[in-house]
C-alpha cells in the first residue's frame, strides 16, 4: 500500500499523540511520601477517565522499570505477598495480567488491564489495589534500594486501536534507606610510607543502602601508628558517611584498623593497608560498569558519578548505558557529566558506553574512551526516534572494530562481559582494542568467558564490574531481583590516577578482579621471576608490531617470551577475612589449590557449597532449595555463605537438619555447620540437582566432589574446616612447569571464608 497518497491507512504501528494528552485521564496515587527500602505497603492507585473514556477491548497499563524488584503483582492469593485487586467504578469486565516484559524497556514490568465488556466514559475510575491485605496478605514490598522518584507509570489506549499513550503527569514515591544493620569502613589498600590517605566510614541498611540513620559513636583501634587518627568516630544523623582524612604512617608494614562499641567488640573491621617503603604502583578500585534511569538503571547519570565517589569510595568509574536507549542528547550530557566529575589524582569519570548487540553479532562490549567528545557507534537505534545519524551504526561487533581502526581511534579499550547477552569472543575480538574479559558482575561468575580466551590464544586480562541497575556502582547489592550476585569491582596496578593511567593499565593487563562487597578490598601481589633472560611484552606482539624489553621477572598482566629456564611464582595476599584456599592456574588447568591450614587444625565444621551456572545467556539460575539432614549427630550451629538476599534463607529443623532457598549464577554459595561430634554419623542432602548420603568421617581436607555439569559447570562439593580459621595471609614461591607449545596464562584466584573471590590477570608465558 502506498501510504504517501491521500487516505492511506497507517499500518505502521504507533501513531504519537493519536489522542491529545489533557483527554487521556488521570491517575492518583494513595498515600504518597516517603517509604523505607524493602518495607511492606499497601497502595491505591485510581485512574479516571478522560474525554474519550476508554472503549470496549481499550486497556490501560501500569508498568515499573525492568529493575524495581517489588514484589510481583498476583491475583490469585489473598493470602499471599503482592495481591492486587483491581475493579472498575461502573462495573465494567476487567481482564488483567501481570508480565515481566510486557512493555517497552525499561518500563518492562507491567499490569495490562483491558476493558472486556462495557467500557469507560469520561469520570469513570479503575482503581487498583497494590498488596492488598483486607484478606491476609502482608502487602506489597516496595523496592530494596533507594531512588528519589520510583513512578507507577500509566499508558492508556482509549480507542482500544492498541496504541498506547503516557499520561502526561505520573505518580511518584520516595525510597529511602532504612536504620543500618552493619558499619564498613573502607581504606587504601597499597601506599608507600608517608603518604596521606583517607579512612572512610558509612552505615548500610538490609539491603545495602547507605543509611543517614547512623547515630553510633565507635572507639578506633590500630596496630600501627596512625598519625591524625582518632580515638573514636560519632556517625551523625543525618549523614550518609564519616571521612577521617590526612592520616600518615611513617613505617612500613600491613594495617589493621578496627572499630569497638561500648563493650570492646569488634564491630567492623576495615580491608586491609599495605603500607611499603617503595614501589612502582598503588593500587586503585574501580568499577566501570553500571547504568543510570536514563537507559535501564535507576537514579540519574549525575546521582550514578556522585554515589561511586561519595558513597561506595571507589577511585574510578565509567557509565556504561545500553547504545540502542543513548540518545544523542543524553551522551552530550553524559559527556558533560564525565569532564565535570573528572578530577585526575583524587576520581577518575570514564567517558564510555555498551555496545549492546545481539549474542549473534558479537555480543555485548563495554566502550571506553580517555576523553569527551568521541562518536558513539551504536549496534541499533532500537529505542531512539532520532535516526539522524545512523549511518555511524556498527551492527556487528567485528564492525565496531573496523570503525575504530579506520578512524585511527587507537586509545580505545574494550571490555568483553556477559550480562543479558554475552560477548561471544570466538566469532568477534580484536586485541588491538578489546584487552580484558569480566568474570564477575551482578549477574553473577563466568570464568567460562576467560576460558573462551584461552582457548582462542588471547591474551586478556580479567575484570569484575557491577553492571549494576540500581544505581549504586562500587556497592552493588542483588535485592530480590534477577541479578544473583554482589557486583564486583577491578584493582588497579598504577602510579597514574587518571584516564590515561586507568586505560593504560587495561591495555597492559595490570589488575586483578573480585567480587566485591565488605570483604571485597585485599591485597594481592602476584609476580613472576625467571632463571634465563626473558623478553617482556607490554602490548601483545601477536597483535602489535612492538619491541620487548629483557627481564628476569614479570607482574600479573606481563606478557613474556621466555626460551628456556624456569619461572617461579611469588605471591603475597593480605585478605580481608579468613582464607578458604588458593588456586594457582595454568590457562583452564588447575595446578594446585594451597589451603592455609593444615590437616591437623581440621576441626568440627562442615562446609557444603554449591556453584554454576544453567546456560550462557539471561536463564542462567541455577535453583539449590534443598535440605540437609544429619543421623547419629547434632548440628551446633549454622551460618550461611554469600546469601544474599533475605528472603532466601537458611533455616534449622530441629537440632539435626537444615533447609534453605538458594540459587547461583555462576557463582557460589552454601553453609557452614559445626557439630557436635567431629566424625559421628552420616549427612543426607537433597537438592534438585544432588542427592547424596556422605558418611561423616570420610569428609576432611580435600573436596567430595558431586558433578552435575553440562554446558556449564554445576556441583556441589563438601569439605572440612578449622572451627576457628585465623589465616588472613598467604606468602608464597612455587616453581610453575610450563607447556613448551602455546601459552601459559598464570594466573590465581583467591577464594575467602566469607565467600568473596578474586582473580588476576595471567601472566603470560610461552617458549616458541
Amino acid at each position: 500500500m502506498d501510504l504517501t497518497r491521500p487516505g492511506a491507512a497507517n499500518t505502521t504501528g504507533i501513531v504519537r499523540d493519536a489522542v491529545d494528552p489533557a483527554h487521556l485521564g488521570h491517575a492518583e496515587l494513595s498515600p504518597r511520601g516517603a517509604f523505607e527500602a524493602g518495607s511492606w505497603q499497601t497502595f491505591t492507585l485510581t485512574y479516571t477517565a478522560g474525554k474519550f473514556g476508554i472503549d470496549d477491548t481499550g486497556s490501560l497499563r501500569i508498568c515499573f522499570r525492568f529493575a524495581a524488584d517489588m514484589t510481583l503483582p498476583q491475583f490469585g492469593d489473598p493470602k499471599a505477598p503482592g495481591y492486587t485487586v483491581i475493579m472498575a467504578s461502573n462495573n465494567a469486565v476487567l481482564e488483567y495480567r501481570f508480565d515481566v516484559k510486557g512493555n517497552v524497556r525499561p518500563w518492562d514490568k507491567t499490569i495490562s488491564i483491558k476493558v472486556m465488556s462495557g467500557y469507560l466514559k469520561k469520570g469513570d475510575t479503575i482503581t487498583v489495589v497494590f498488596g492488598d491485605r483486607s484478606r491476609g496478605s502482608p502487602g506489597m514490598r516496595i523496592q530494596t534500594y533507594c531512588e528519589d522518584s520510583f513512578e507507577f507509570r500509566v499508558l492508556a489506549d482509549s480507542i482500544a486501536t492498541f496504541n498506547f499513550q503516557t499520561l502526561p503527569s505520573q505518580n511518584e514515591i520516595a525510597i529511602v534507606p532504612g536504620p543500618p544493620v552493619r558499619y564498613l569502613a573502607v581504606l587504601p589498600t597499597l601506599l608507600r610510607v608517608g603518604e596521606t590517605f583517607a579512612l572512610k566510614l558509612k552505615g548500610e541498611d538490609r539491603w545495602g543502602n547507605p543509611s543517614n540513620q547512623c547515630s553510633a559513636s565507635l572507639a578506633i583501634r590500630s596496630n600501627m601508628k596512625v598519625h591524625n587518627l582518632p580515638d573514636r568516630v560519632t556517625f551523625k544523623q543525618g549523614e550518609f558517611a564519616s571521612i577521617i582524612d590526612d592520616l600518615r604512617i611513617d613505617e612500613a608494614g600491613d594495617l589493621k584498623i578496627e572499630l569497638l562499641d561500648e563493650t570492646g567488640g569488634v564491630v567492623i573491621e576495615a580491608n586491609p593497608l599495605r603500607i611499603v617503603e617503595a614501589s612502582p604502583f598503588r593500587h586503585y578500585w574501580a568499577d566501570l560498569h553500571g547504568q543510570s534511569e536514563e537507559t535501564i538503571g535507576t537514579g540519574s547519570a549525575r546521582q550514578y558519578f556522585a554515589f561511586a565517589r561519595d558513597r561506595a569510595f571507589v577511585d574510578a568509574t565509567c557509565h556504561q548505558g545500553n547504545d540502542f536507549q543513548m540518545t544523542g542528547e543524553f551522551w552530550r550530557h553524559l559527556n558533560d557529566l564525565t569532564a565535570e566529575f573528572d578530577e585526575p589524582g583524587k576520581f577518575v569519570c570514564i567517558p564510555g558506553y555498551e555496545w549492546s548487540g545481539n549474542t549473534g553479532m558479537g555480543g555485548d562490549r563495554n566502550v571506553m574512551f580517555p576523553v569527551e567528545g568521541r562518536t558513539i557507534r551504536r549496534s541499533s537505534h532500537a529505542l531512539i526516534e532520532d535516526q539522524s545519524d545512523v549511518e555511524t551504526d556498527c551492527h556487528t561487533a567485528n564492525e565496531l572494530f573496523a570503525d575504530f581502526a579506520e578512524a585511527a581511534e587507537w586509545d580505545v579499550v574494550v571490555m568483553a562481559h556477559c550480562g543479558g547477552r554475552y560477548a561471544d569472543i570466538d566469532i568477534a575480538h580484536d586485541g588491538r582494542f578489546e584487552t580484558s574479559v569480566e568474570v564477575h558482575s551482578s549477574w553473577g561468575s563466568f570464568e567460562w568467558l576467560v576460558h573462551d580466551a584461552f582457548e582462542q590464544g588471547y591474551r586478556l586480562g580479567i575484570v569484575a564490574n557491577s553492571d549494576g541497575h540500581k544505581g549504586r556502582p562500587g556497592a552493588s547489592y542483588p535485592g530480590v531481583s534477577v541479578f544473583g550476585a554482589i557486583g564486583g569491582l577491578t584493582c588497579f596496578l598504577t602510579d597514574d590516577l587518571s584516564r590515561d593511567g586507568i586505560l593504560e593499565c587495561l591495555r597492559r593487563r595490570h589488575h586483578y578482579g573480585t567480587s566485591g562487597g565488605p570483604g571485597g578490598r585485599m591485597v594481592i601481589e602476584l609476580e613472576a621471576h625467571f632463571s634465563q633472560p626473558a623478553t617482556l611484552y607490554h602490548l601483545d606482539p601477536k597483535v602489535f608490531d612492538v619491541e620487548g624489553e629483557s627481564t628476569t621477572s614479570a607482574l600479573m598482566g606481563d606478557i613474556v617470551h621466555l626460551p628456556e629456564g624456569a619461572v617461579e611464582l611469588d605471591i603475597d595476599i593480605v585478605a580481608a577475612a579468613p582464607i578458604e584456599r588458593l588456586d594457582i592456574f595454568n590457562g583452564k588447568e588447575l595446578i594446585e589449590t594451597i589451603r592455609p591450614y593444615g590437616e591437623t587444625e581440621l576441626g568440627n565444621r562442615v562446609r557444603v557449597l554449591w556453584e554454576g551456572a544453567q546456560y550462557r545467556g539471561r536463564s542462567r539460575q541455577v535453583i539449590w532449595d534443598g535440605s540437609a539432614r544429619i543421623s547419629g549427630n547434632r548440628i551446633e550451629r549454622a551460618v550461611p555463605i554469600n546469601f544474599f538476599n533475605p528472603d532466601r534463607t537458611l533455616e534449622p529443623i530441629g537440632d539435626d537438619g537444615l533447609r534453605w532457598l538458594s540459587l547461583t549464577t555462576g557463582n557460589f554459595a552454601g553453609f557452614d555447620m559445626w557439630l557436635e561430634d567431629p566424625m559421628a554419623g552420616s549427612l543426607e542432602i537433597e537438592t534438585a540437582l544432588v542427592m547424596e548420603r556422605i558418611e561423616i568421617a570420610t569428609i576432611g581436607f580435600e573436596d567430595k566432589m558431586f558433578d552435575r555439569s553440562d554446558n556449564l559447570p554445576r556441583f556441589l562439593k563438601v569439605l572440612r574446616l578449622p572451627d576457628q580459621n585465623p589465616h588472613r595471609g598467604m606468602k608464597l614461591h612455587r616453581r610453575i612447569d610450563i607447556r613448551d607449545q602455546g601459552d601459559n596464562p598464570i594466573f590465581i584466584r583467591l577464594t575467602q571464608e566469607d565467600g568473596t573471590r578474586a582473580w588476576t590477570s595471567p601472566i603470560y608465558v610461552y617458549r616458541g
